[in-house]
């Protein structure tokens, strides 16, 4: 039985992985440490280790896993931006879950726009004071909107579908635009400047990273919803944070955020957040933030569970993974 150290635990990852790890004859060692340089020795004695978005896997942390004897590294996450792949080539086999529960992140996604229209979140708050005004409670209808999907992977096609559903113009942007009735291709501008609501759903790669910034914010429908369920560092934080100011924003939903890992899967309610654009769109009451919780359902996480280990299965048996992550398989994807 291989010993597999398990970095960033937590409750909800263990339910699913403690259910299903003898099938696999695999021994997992659960650290609630992130993993990074400093706490990649604990995973001495395994010959693989597990992590998440929130773990660091960056030149230092990929010898220092070496060091330990760890040659695999199985992410139970379907993004890998936090990954040197570059680096880790010919070190590490890198593995990851590229479909858990595309609905789950979807129906969140859809959650935060209807809690944002309906201002779902101020009634709340509201009513339990027994302020019963509907005075700033307006919403808009969604039959007849047009909504702008960035991304159209598995979780983009579900949160299509879901938007179809609410009688919805849909309007889409992605290098590989996959066809199905109902649905646009169009330029990224151009989704800028004919939706109503946008919402993001492609990687984080160098040509996505801030792809929501200044310029293209000033493309946009005055009162455009913004929607991010993917990964923060695709919005230029500071820029949404001025549009919003200045108006050009009506609302923000956002299950991610660019420096979330200083913050994020964790109780700092303790402290002072030193993170001056955070606390501001904290405050704004036409921002709604989750803590990147947008996979947390049961399904998810046992997807997540069972791919991550049949990806661990797979290496020690010596089989081939279609889920394997390289630095030279990404490039030629992008090329």
């Amino acid at each position: 039985m291989e010993s597999v150290a398990f970095f960033d635990a937590k409750p909800y990852d263990k339910l699913w992985f403690d259910l299903l790890k003898d099938r696999h004859e695999i021994r997992l060692k659960y650290f609630y440490n992130r993993l990074n340089p400093d706490t990649a020795i604990l995973a001495q004695g395994c010959k693989a280790a597990v992590a998440f978005v929130s773990d660091t896997l960056d030149a230092p942390a990929i010898d220092a896993l070496r060091q330990t004897g760890v040659e695999a590294v199985a992410l139970r996450s379907a993004g890998y931006n936090h990954v040197d792949l570059e680096y880790a080539q010919g070190k590490l086999r890198i593995f990851r879950v590229p479909a858990y529960s595309p609905h789950a992140i979807a129906e969140h996604a859809m959650a935060l726009l209807l809690c944002l229209n309906r201002k779902i979140h101020r009634a709340y708050n509201r009513v339990r004071e027994y302020n019963f005004s509907l005075k700033d409670l307006m919403g808009f209808d969604l039959k007849g909107k047009t909504v702008g999907v960035v991304g159209t992977g598995k979780v983009g096609q579900a949160f299509i579908d879901i938007c179809l559903g609410f009688g919805m113009r849909v309007l889409a942007s992605d290098p590989f635009p996959t066809w199905r009735h109902g649905v646009e291709y169009v330029s990224l501008p151009e989704l800028c400047r004919e939706s109503d609501v946008i919402s993001l759903h492609c990687p984080l790669t160098r040509e996505s990273h801030h792809m929501i910034n200044r310029h293209t914010l000033r493309l946009m429908k005055d009162g455009v919803v913004i929607i991010n369920t993917s990964r923060g560092a695709l919005i230029d934080s500071e820029a949404l944070l001025a549009a919003i100011k200045d108006e050009k924003v009506g609302a923000a939903g956002l299950d991610v955020y660019e420096e979330e890992e200083d913050f994020f899967y964790r109780d700092v309610s303790g402290s002072v957040i030193q993170d001056d654009t955070l606390k501001l769109l904290l405050a704004t009451p036409n921002v709604l933030v989750t803590s990147h919780q947008a996979f947390l359902t049961d399904e998810a996480l046992r997807g997540i569970a069972e791919t991550t280990l049949q990806n661990l299965s797979d290496y020690f048996a010596g089989r081939a993974s279609e889920n394997e992550v390289s630095y030279e398989r990404v490039v030629a994807q992008t090329t």
